[in-house]
């Protein structure tokens, strides 16, 4: 048996009777250790004291407080997401079990350069307004922080999750500039700065950056070199949603130069070919360029088909004076006519697009149901239907879009290079993408057993312990003496996604119990129930590893 713990306490443990001393608040008894490193599973216990694992082993003479056989189970590192939209929902519903029951244990927010914070007395109710669709949050719950660091400590033990954070650049740049189009002056260049150190100073881990998304589509690559080399101090990882309308394998190889240039790590969001093509080409240049001029890596979630907004959509020009004003502009015909135009020419025609959620009572009955069968019911002209659709909604409508086979995800899951993120927008009411509930298990189940891309063991490494290491999640991702006591139980013989495009809220099944800092955080078992101040879930700083 390999020991994972510190020498003397294995057989210290033997020579002290068990019924003597509670040496443990909990043991997880004979399970398979999956330690989140890539090494094999072996048939261990887990000893559990605080907040921490305190041994690995043969704990069969130890007591403890709870003892939980798990026999015919695994025993896994909590799962860190590094890639959601689960932001608005840490505060809105803060033992939301969806993510949870998922073993995801650590959320990575501000995603895509948008986020909640930083904001300012102006900025705040434009990203209230903005993000409705992608997010949780009304405006009458937003209670008045500014910066990262108060966000982070609005969240910190009121929440289930633990959460690290990232400096979203279009809050950033918008806070700076304005929403407009005009580049960035000298000065306003050292304010961003500024900014982008604060953020790092309150513990983020980089730089996000959404180029298709508000404000963000008009800064440069120089901007971008010029913002990303303040964090090279931090070590810092540039987090890129790249410019996918310019083409895929083009706007990676600009996150390249602008990782390169700035001297800093490179982290692609959601990487997804949309054809064969894509994924030789993509493949390629990673391998043969990507990782041999920066320090690159890139996340994927398992599924083919995407979500976003419907308002992702519209032209650039709606926003420039901010979203609170972009809603009086959409009766304009010239934006109506440039919609039609991008509706043309967008890569999936109207009936691969459903609707997935929507805030009106009176709309809620077309969730579910394809664009163009909303449009044919209208009567109208596409542009003229969707747009008014925009206006009932106060443009929060949030689509699916029906991208194709998950073939093309399988060769981005088994590269040595990327690792999970889920992606997930969730809406309890709405018909969402089943990633927002099933990422994990389908990793876990699917993409394991059935489609056999992984192994096990590299299944949790990309879910956990490469996750950890690469966005400094300290002592976390592992399963070692001394380190954080986040873990995951499930049968690896029958965990499996169950979620649907058309059911998506069905829960996953094969998990047993998930622990958060030492407490029981979720319990197929057991119901938990949490008072705030009093949650597990903790405001974790960025520890870079290398």
């Amino acid at each position: 048996m390999r020991w994972c713990g510190p020498a003397p306490i294995l057989p210290l443990l033997h020579l002290v009777p068990a019924e003597s001393l509670i040496l443990f608040d909990l043991i997880l008894r004979g399970g398979d250790v999956i330690d989140g490193t890539r090494a094999p599973r072996l048939r261990a216990d887990v000893g559990v004291t605080a907040d921490r694992i305190s041994a690995v082993g043969d704990l069969s003479a130890a007591a403890a407080a709870r003892i939980v056989d798990i026999t015919g189970r695994v025993v896994a590192p909590g799962f860190i997401d590094v890639h959601n939209h689960t932001d608005g929902w840490m505060i809105k519903a803060p033992d939301l079990d969806v993510k949870v029951r998922q073993g995801f244990t650590t959320e990575l927010l501000m995603s895509d350069g948008i986020g909640y914070a930083p904001v300012d007395s102006q900025t705040a109710p434009e990203w209230l307004f903005y993000l409705r669709s992608l997010d949780a949050l009304r405006m009458d719950e937003y209670e008045g922080w500014q910066t990262i660091a108060e966000f982070q400590q609005r969240l910190d033990r009121r929440c289930l999750q633990n959460h690290l954070v990232q400096v979203p650049y279009a809050n950033v740049r918008t806070m700076v500039c304005g929403f407009g189009r005009d580049p960035v002056d000298d000065l306003q260049r050292k304010i961003i700065h500024a900014e982008i150190r604060r953020g790092m100073e309150a513990g983020s881990t980089g730089l996000s950056t959404g180029l298709d998304y508000i404000n963000q589509w008009y800064a440069t690559t120089d901007e971008l070199v010029d913002a990303c080399r303040v964090m090279r101090e931090y070590n810092g990882i540039y987090v890129t949603h790249v410019r996918y309308k310019r083409g895929l394998l083009p706007g990676v190889q600009e996150a390249v130069e602008i990782g390169r240039r700035a001297g800093v790590r490179v982290h692609i969001s959601h990487l997804k070919p949309h054809g064969e093509r894509d994924v030789d080409e993509l493949l390629t240049y990673i391998d043969t360029v990507a990782r041999h001029e920066v320090d690159f890596t890139f996340e994927v979630y398992p599924y083919q088909p995407g979500s976003t907004m419907l308002n992702f959509m519209l032209p650039y020009e709606v926003w420039n004076d901010g979203p609170l004003a972009a809603l009086g502009k959409l009766m304009r015909p010239e934006i109506r006519a440039r919609f039609r135009r991008s509706l043309d020419n967008y890569r999936l025609p109207l009936d691969r697009i459903h609707i997935a959620w929507v805030q009106s009572a009176e709309n809620k009955r077309w969730q579910g149901s394809m664009l163009s069968e909303y449009v044919a019911a209208m009567g109208r002209p596409p542009e003229e239907a969707l747009l008014n659709l925009l206006i009932e909604e106060r443009l929060a409508v949030l689509l699916v879009y029906g991208e194709g086979d998950d073939k093309l995800i399988k060769p981005m899951l088994q590269h040595d290079l990327g690792m999970i993120g889920s992606d997930g927008i969730y809406y309890p009411d709405g018909v969402v993408h089943p990633r927002a509930t099933s990422t994990a298990p389908r990793v876990l189940g699917r993409a394991v057993r059935d489609w056999k891309v992984l192994s096990l063991e590299d299944a949790v490494y990309k879910l956990a312990g490469f996750t950890a290491k690469r966005f400094g999640a300290l002592d976390r991702g592992v399963i070692a003496a001394g380190k954080f006591a986040d873990l995951v139980v499930f049968d690896p013989a029958t965990v499996m996604d169950e979620g649907t495009y058309a059911e998506p809220h069905h829960p996953p099944t094969g998990y047993d119990l998930v622990i958060i800092n030492g407490q029981v955080a979720w319990s197929q078992s057991d119901a938990q129930t949490w008072t705030a101040g009093h949650y597990p879930g903790r405001a974790l700083a960025y520890r870079p590893t290398t």
